[in-house]
């Protein structure tokens, strides 16, 4: 899962080595991804509206319920 969001985030942004991914687990249930990325790059990530990011929660929710588990992605500014 980490690899896959982060791999999205770096084809969405100018600068790929300002990303990073921070994964926690609260409980076993639990994950928590916190995407940071450059200042320049938020807007790419967010996309209008939030829909870019709407899109990789969706993803992230599907690949996360084959697992069992329930994934939260945070974008840090």
């Amino acid at each position: 899962m980490k690899e896959f969001i982060e791999f999205i985030a770096k084809h969405l942004v100018d600068n790929p080595d300002n990303v990073s991914l921070d994964e926690t687990t609260p409980d076993d249930k639990t994950i928590e991804l916190t995407l940071k990325v450059g200042a320049d790059d938020v807007g790419k990530v967010i996309g209008k509206q939030g829909k870019t990011a709407q899109a990789m929660r969706t993803l992230l929710t599907a690949i996360s319920a084959k697992e069992g588990k329930r994934a939260v992605l945070k974008i840090l500014d």
